[in-house]
């Protein structure tokens, strides 16, 4: 991860899960982010592929949730978090 240590407070780190890839996104984004945006930006990343996640044309988020997680002492940055919506939430 090379800049995560350059995180700005107001931003974060996006994990992807997808295809049976996890992968976190080159750059932090607005940890505000609409969860709407969230996906349409991830799903274009994921249409051209980025580093840990193969090109997929046929992506189709709608069935994904964004979990926001606040930065720790483990983990000093925040976090967002794209994956399947599982039967348990």
């Amino acid at each position: 991860m090379d800049n995560i240590t350059n995180i700005e407070a107001q931003n974060a780190r996006v994990n992807v899960t997808f295809g049976g890839s996890n992968a976190d996104l080159p750059d932090p984004v607005s940890f505000d982010l609409p969860d709407a945006q969230v996906k349409s930006m991830v799903a274009e990343a994921i249409q051209h592929g980025f580093p840990g996640m193969e090109a997929d044309s046929s992506v189709n988020l709608a069935d994904y949730v964004v979990d926001r997680f606040e930065a720790t002492e483990a983990r000093p940055w925040r976090l967002l978090s794209l994956r399947p919506k599982t039967p348990f939430g």
